[in-house]
C-alpha cells in the first residue's frame, strides 16, 4: 500500500511539474520572508575590525530578525557590543571593547513575519591568524656538491593557511628551476647543488592573507664543498653543523623524494582543485613527465607548475577519478609513482535549488529539493524552521522524500519549506516559500519600452507579468486582428515573443494581454528594426613614400537613428598614441610616414546594435626625389551626401591632386537655390587631412553644395556642386530680438522687433504672435504679419507693459519668447515740486531743496528737475534785472545749487519737474536775498596838488559796489625802494654761467688737441726735467698739466688727474659760480649791481650747494595806511 502511494505521488509530480514555476512576487503583496544576502558559512574575520555578520531579507510585511548562537538563543540586548542594523537582521560586534575570540561561534540568522520564517546558513565564525615562528637556532649546513638537498620551512599554523615564497636578504626571490624548486608545502627542493648554491640568507617567508602580515623563518646558511674541501674542514666544522653525504656524489639515476614509495592515493572533493607533485633528486637533475593511466588528462583544466613537478586540475569532477603516474628521468634511468586519486562530492544542485512557489486557492503544486553527493547524501524537510514531522499537520501537504506535493492549496496555507541535504563533506540549506493568493494580473515589463534590433537578426520583446493564478500571455500588433502565435512569431513559457528574422515590415507597436481568472491587463512596447551598419568604401591597400602622408577611408553606412562610433586598430592592437595619427569620422590619417607606420589597419565601425570591420595594409618605402612645381590643387571630385538628417548632412569628396603642396584646408560653401539663387555663401571649414564633413543645416532650405581646396599657392577652382539636399520645414527656432515697448502719444504702445530673415524662418507662412498686458493683467494678443511693429491704441498714460513677440510659421510656433518691458506715451507732468526751500550759502552760491513728485504725477519718465532763477534788482538800486536762467539737474534730486550769483540782490525762482515729453507746471515762485559781497576797485584815482610834504588823491567809487559802501582804505609806500633778489633763479645769470661753462669745455678741448700735437708748451719743459715725475697740480695759466707717468701699466687717461692711491677724486678748483661767492649767495644791490665778489677761498661743492638753495631775506618797508571815511 505504501509503494502504491509512492507510485500515485510520482505520476502526481510529473502531471503537476509544469503548473508551478518561479515567480517574483512584487514587494507590495503580501509574501513570507526571503533572505536576500548573508555571510558564507565558514566566516574568516580580521581581529582588529569590527565583526560584521551580516543578514538580509525581505518580505510583506518587512521581516524582523533573531539570531541562535551555537544553537541557542543569542540575545543581543543582553550584550552591550552588540548592535543590530536598523531594518535587518546584519549584526556589528564592537571589538574596542572586547576580543574577537570571545565572539568564535556557530550563527543562525532567523527572518519572520505571519506568513512564515526562512533561516540562514550556519555561519561559522573564526577569526584570521597569523602566529609568530618559533624561535630556533639553525646550524649551517655544509654539503657536498651534487648531493640532494632539503631546506625545511614549516610555517606556523594560519587561518587561512598562510603563503609561502623564498627570499634572500635584499627581500629579493630566490631563483628557480628544474633543479631548484619549491615543494606546496613550502619546503625548498634542490635535486642536486652546485657550488653556487652556497649563501647565507636562505629565508622562508610566510604571508597570512586576512591580515596582511608577513612572518620570516630566521636565514639558513648552506655551504657546498668538493670532497677535498670537505676532507680539510672537518674537523672546524664537525662540532657546530650538520655534515650530509659523506660518500661521493657521483652521476645517478632519479629517486623520488616526494612522494615516497611506488604508490600513493589522494582524496579531493568535487569541484575543488587537485594538486599533485612529484620531486625527483639525480645528478644529471631529472626530468618530470605526467599521465593518466584510465585516460587522457583533462586539457581545458590541466596545468603544470613548478618546472612540471606539480600537476594541477581545476574545478574537480567525478571523471577525475583514478591513477596519475609521474616520472623522474636522466639519462641514467627512471623512476614512476603512482597516485591513486578518489574524488568525492559535498551535496551539490541538480536541477537548481527549490523556487518558491505561488499558488491561488484550490490549485496543486510541487516543491522538489533535488540534490546529489558522494557518498549519496541525505534529505531532510522543515516548515518556518521546525522539522517537518513536527510541524503542524496539513492534509494538502503531502512529502514523498526529495519531494513536498501540493494539492487543492487554501488561502493560510502560506509557509517557508527548507530542505537540507547532507553528507560527509558538507550540507545545502534552501528556503522555499509557498504563498497562496488571489491577485489579478499585472505586466512587469515597463510600459512603451522601445526594443530596437537589426534587420535579419532575431528580435525578443518580454512580457514578464504576475498574477494568481499564473495569467495567460498573448500578443497582438497594430490593429490588432489576430493573436501572433504563427510564423514568424514564436511565444515562450515565460510570455516572451521571439520573431526569429526580423524585417522592416515587423516594426511597430505591440501589445502584451495577461488574462486570469481576476482580471486583464495589457501592456504596449515598440519594435524598431534598424539597417544593418556596413563600411560602403573599405580602407585600400597603400605603398607610400617616407615622410608623405597617407590618409586610409573608411565610408560606412549606417542606420540614420543610430549612433556610430568609428574605432582603428594598428596590427589588432591599439593605435600608437601619437600626433601624427589623426582619426576623422571616416578616415585614418597618418602624416609624416616612417618605418614604423607600416602595418595592418582596421577600422571597425560600432553601434549600440551592430557593428562591421575591414582591414588594409600599409608598406612605407623610401621616397624618391623629384623636381618640385608648387601649383594651386586640382578642385576635389566625387561629392557624395550621406548619414542625411533632418538638419544635418555628412559631405564626403576625394581630393584633387595637391601638386607638390600639401593641401592645408578644404572650404565648404553652399547655395541656396530657393532664397539666394546664384550666390555662394561660405559654411565651414575642416583641415586639409579631412575627406569629410558634418554639416549643421537649417530647416526649409534648399542646398547645394561645393568643396574648394586650399594649400601653400591657392584656393583650387570649386569643386562640381553636388545634389541637391533639401531640409523639410520646421517651426521657427528662434524669436525676434530687439524687442521693445514705447509710447508716441500718451495713449498708445508701439511696440517693436527686429524681424527673422527668411533663412531664420525654417519655414513658408512666416508671422508673429504679439502679445502684451499691463503689469498684472491679461494677455492680449494678435497675429501680424509682414511686419516689424504694431501699435496698441487705447492705452492709459504712461504704465508699464509686459511685452513677447513669438515667430511662428505653417508649421507651428517657435519657442516661448523672453519677456520684454515697456511703457504706453508719456504726458507732460502734472504736479510741481512741493515743499521748496532755498538756503543761501554766500554771496554769490545758494542751494535750492524740494520734495520728490509722486511718480504716478510725472506721468512718464523722470528725466530730471529744472530750476528756473532771474535777478529781480540790485539792493543799492533798484534797476530790474528780469534776465531768466535756467539750470537742469538730471535725474532724481531732491536739491540743488546756483552758482554766479550777484551779491547784494533780489532773485526770484521757481522749480519744475520734467519727464520725455516736457516740463511739468512750476512750483510757487519764491525769493530771496544775496548778502553784501566784496566791492570792485575804485574806477579812477587821480594825484593834484604835490608839494615836497603833501599831496591830494582823488577817486570815484566802484562800479561794482556789492554792497552799501562804508569806506575806502588807502595804502602807500616810497616810490624807490631797495631790492633783493637771489640772482641763482634769475634767467639772465642762468644764461651767464652758461656761457662761461661753453667757454671752459672749449679751452679745455684746445688744450687736448696741442698735447695729443706734441707741441712744445711747459709741460713738456717738465717731462724733460724730471726723470722719475710726480703727479704735479695743473696750472691754471697756461692749461698744462702737472702729471706724467712713464708706467704704461698704470697710465692716466689723458687730461685726467689720478691721485697715487689709483682713486680718482673731484678737483678742489673745479668751476663753480658760487664758490666764488662770499656767502654763497649772489645778490644785487639797490641799482641791479651784482654784489658777490670772487674770494681766494675755495669751498666744497656740498656747501655751495646747500648754499645755492638757501634764500637771503628781502627787506620789507613798513607801510602806512589811511582810512577815510564817505
Amino acid at each position: 500500500m505504501m509503494e502504491r502511494r509512492r507510485m500515485d505521488a510520482a505520476l502526481l509530480v510529473l502531471l503537476l511539474g509544469h503548473l508551478a514555476t518561479a515567480l517574483e512576487v512584487p514587494l507590495d503583496l503580501p509574501q513570507p520572508p526571503t533572505i536576500t544576502h548573508q555571510s558564507p558559512k565558514d566566516y574568516i574575520i580580521d581581529p582588529r575590525e569590527n565583526i560584521i555578520i551580516h543578514c538580509e531579507a525581505k518580505g510583506k510585511p518587512h521581516p524582523s530578525f533573531s539570531w541562535t548562537r551555537n544553537g541557542t538563543h543569542f540575545d543581543i540586548d543582553q550584550d552591550p557590543n552588540v548592535t543590530m542594523k536598523p531594518h535587518s537582521g546584519t549584526l556589528v560586534v564592537d571589538i574596542s571593547r572586547a576580543k574577537a575570540e570571545h565572539y568564535e561561534s556557530v550563527y543562525q540568522c532567523t527572518a519572520r513575519n505571519k506568513h512564515g520564517t526562512a533561516v540562514s546558513n550556519n555561519i561559522v565564525v573564526q577569526q584570521s591568524r597569523s602566529p609568530l615562528w618559533s624561535k630556533e637556532k639553525i646550524k649551517p649546513i655544509v654539503v657536498q656538491e651534487g648531493v640532494s638537498l632539503v631546506l625545511p620551512c614549516r610555517p606556523p599554523a594560519g587561518l587561512p593557511p598562510p603563503i609561502i615564497f623564498w627570499m634572500d636578504n635584499y627581500f629579493q626571490r630566490l631563483p628557480q628551476s628544474s633543479r631548484v624548486s619549491q615543494s606546496l608545502n613550502g619546503d625548498l627542493y634542490f635535486s642536486n647543488v652546485l657550488k653556487e648554491d652556497s649563501r647565507n640568507d636562505y629565508i622562508c617567508y610566510a604571508r597570512f592573507p586576512y591580515t596582511q602580515t608577513i612572518q620570516q623563518k630566521q636565514p639558513i646558511t648552506v655551504k657546498v664543498l668538493s670532497m677535498d674541501a670537505i676532507n680539510d674542514t672537518m674537523a672546524a666544522f664537525y662540532n657546530d653543523t650538520d655534515l650530509f653525504s659523506e660518500e661521493p656524489a657521483d652521476e645517478r639515476k632519479p629517486i623520488f623524494l616526494i612522494p615516497s614509495g611506488p604508490s600513493s592515493s589522494k582524496t579531493v572533493l568535487r569541484g575543488q582543485v587537485l594538486e599533485m607533485e612529484c620531486i625527483a633528486e639525480g645528478l644529471p637533475t631529472p626530468e618530470i613527465s605526467w599521465t593518466k593511466v584510465s585516460g587522457d588528462l583533462p586539457a581545458k583544466r590541466t596545468s603544470f607548475l613548478h618546472y612540471q613537478r606539480t600537476l594541477r586540475i581545476v574545478n574537480v569532477s567525478e571523471s577525475d577519478a583514478g591513477d596519475y603516474r609521474c616520472t623522474g628521468r636522466n639519462r641514467l634511468g627512471s623512476v614512476h609513482h603512482t597516485i591513486h586519486i578518489v574524488v568525492n562530492a559535498a551535496p551539490y544542485w541538480i536541477s537548481g535549488a527549490p523556487r518558491n512557489l505561488v499558488l491561488a486557492p484550490g490549485e496543486n503544486g510541487v516543491l522538489t529539493c533535488r540534490a546529489s553527493g558522494t557518498p549519496k547524501p541525505s534529505v531532510t524537510w522543515a516548515m518556518n524552521g521546525i522539522p517537518i514531522e513536527n510541524s503542524p499537520k496539513d492534509l494538502s501537504r503531502t512529502v514523498d522524500k526529495d519531494t513536498i506535493i501540493f494539492t487543492v492549496v487554501q488561502t493560510g496555507s502560506s509557509a517557508v519549506y527548507q530542505c537540507n541535504v547532507s553528507n560527509d563533506y558538507g550540507y545545502l540549506l534552501s528556503n522555499a516559500f509557498v504563498n497562496v493568493l488571489s491577485e489579478p494580473p499585472r505586466v512587469l515589463t515597463p510600459a512603451n519600452k522601445v526594443y530596437q534590433v537589426i534587420k535579419n537578426h532575431r528580435a525578443l520583446m518580454d512580457c514578464a507579468s504576475f498574477g494568481s493564478p499564473i495569467p495567460n500571455i498573448t500578443w497582438f500588433k497594430d490593429s490588432r486582428s489576430s493573436t501572433l502565435d504563427g510564423d514568424p512569431y514564436i511565444l515562450h513559457d515565460n510570455g516572451t515573443l521571439e520573431i526569429h528574422v526580423a524585417q522592416a515590415h515587423n516594426s511597430g507597436k505591440y501589445t502584451c494581454v495577461a488574462r486570469n481568472s481576476l482580471g486583464i491587463y495589457e501592456n504596449h512596447i515598440y519594435l524598431e528594426v534598424k539597417e544593418p551598419t556596413r563600411i560602403l568604401k573599405q580602407p585600400e591597400y597603400k605603398v607610400v613614400q617616407r615622410g608623405r602622408s597617407v590618409v586610409f577611408e573608411c565610408k560606412v553606412k549606417h542606420d540614420p537613428s543610430l549612433i556610430p562610433t568609428m574605432t582603428w586598430l594598428k596590427d589588432d592592437g591599439e593605435l600608437p598614441d601619437d600626433e601624427r595619427l589623426i582619426v576623422d569620422a571616416d578616415s585614418l590619417t597618418i602624416s609624416s610616414v616612417t618605418e614604423n607606420d607600416s602595418g595592418e589597419y582596421t577600422c571597425i565601425m560600432n553601434t549600440t546594435l551592430d557593428h562591421d570591420s575591414a582591414s588594409a595594409q600599409l608598406t612605407v618605402v623610401e621616397a624618391t626625389p623629384t623636381p618640385a612645381v608648387d601649383e594651386r590643387p586640382d578642385p576635389p571630385t566625387d561629392l557624395e551626401l550621406t548619414d542625411q538628417k533632418k538638419r544635418s548632412v555628412q559631405l564626403t569628396w576625394t581630393p584633387g591632386d595637391e601638386h607638390n603642396s600639401p593641401i592645408q584646408k578644404f572650404l565648404i560653401q553652399y547655395e541656396d537655390i530657393m532664397h539666394h539663387r546664384g550666390h555662394w555663401h561660405n559654411l565651414t571649414e575642416v583641415p586639409g587631412t579631412k575627406t569629410t564633413a558634418h554639416l549643421k543645416l537649417s530647416p526649409y532650405v534648399h542646398y547645394t553644395f561645393r568643396v574648394l581646396a586650399h594649400n601653400g599657392v591657392d584656393f583650387s577652382r570649386p569643386s562640381v556642386p553636388s545634389r541637391v539636399f533639401k531640409t523639410d520645414a520646421a517651426a521657427p527656432d528662434e524669436n525676434p530680438t530687439g524687442v521693445q515697448g514705447f509710447g508716441t502719444e500718451h495713449d498708445n504702445l508701439v511696440i517693436s522687433w527686429k524681424p527673422l530673415s527668411g533663412f531664420q524662418s525654417n519655414g513658408p507662412g512666416l508671422h508673429y504672435k504679439v502679445s502684451w498686458r499691463p503689469v498684472g493683467g491679461e494677455w492680449t494678443t494678435v497675429t501680424v504679419a509682414n511686419n516689424s511693429k504694431f501699435t496698441v491704441s487705447g492705452t492709459p498714460t504712461f504704465v508699464p507693459y509686459e511685452i513677447k513677440v513669438l515667430a511662428a510659421n505653417d508649421l507651428g510656433d517657435g519657442p516661448e519668447p523672453a519677456i520684454a518691458h515697456g511703457y504706453s506715451g508719456e504726458d507732460l507732468p502734472i504736479a510741481a515740486p512741493e515743499n521748496v526751500q532755498v538756503m543761501v550759502m554766500n554771496s554769490t552760491l545758494a542751494e535750492v531743496h524740494w520734495d520728490p513728485v509722486p511718480s504716478k504725477l510725472i506721468r512718464g519718465h523722470l528725466k530730471g528737475f529744472k530750476v528756473h532763477y532771474w535777478r529781480e534788482h540790485s539792493l543799492h538800486k533798484h534797476n530790474s534785472h528780469h534776465m531768466e536762467q535756467i539750470l537742469v539737474f538730471s535725474g532724481n534730486h531732491s536739491h540743488g545749487m546756483l552758482p554766479g550769483l550777484h551779491p547784494f540782490s533780489l532773485y526770484s525762482f521757481n522749480v519744475r519737474v520734467y519727464n520725455g515729453k516736457g516740463d511739468g507746471p512750476p512750483s510757487h515762485t519764491q525769493q530771496f536775498e544775496t548778502p553784501e559781497g566784496v566791492p570792485g576797485p575804485p574806477t579812477s584815482l587821480t594825484v593834484t596838488n604835490p608839494s615836497p610834504d603833501s599831496l591830494t588823491l582823488e577817486w570815484s567809487p566802484p562800479h561794482v559796489r556789492n554792497g552799501r559802501i562804508t569806506g575806502y582804505s588807502l595804502k602807500y609806500q616810497p616810490a624807490v625802494a631797495s631790492r633783493q633778489v637771489d640772482i641763482a633763479t634769475q634767467g639772465w645769470f642762468i644764461g651767464l654761467m652758461c656761457a662761461i661753462a661753453l667757454l671752459i669745455l672749449i679751452l679745455l678741448i684746445i688744450c687736448f688737441i696741442q698735447r695729443n700735437k706734441g707741441g712744445k708748451y711747459p709741460v713738456k719743459e717738465k717731462e724733460d726735467a724730471h726723470t722719475d715725475p710726480e703727479f704735479q697740480p695743473m696750472k691754471d695759466d697756461d692749461c698744462t698739466f702737472g702729471e706724467y707717468s712713464d708706467n704704461e701699466d698704470h697710465k692716466p687717461l689723458k687730461g685726467s688727474r689720478t691721485p697715487s692711491n689709483g682713486t680718482v677724486k673731484r678737483d678742489d678748483s673745479d668751476d663753480s659760480l658760487v664758490d666764488y661767492g662770499e656767502g654763497g649767495d649772489g645778490q644785487f644791490n639797490e641799482d641791479g649791481s651784482f654784489i658777490g665778489q670772487y674770494s681766494g677761498k675755495s669751498v666744497s661743492r656740498d656747501t655751495a650747494e646747500g648754499h645755492e638753495s638757501s634764500e637771503a631775506p628781502s627787506p620789507i618797508n613798513a607801510m602806512n595806511s589811511l582810512n577815510s571815511f564817505v
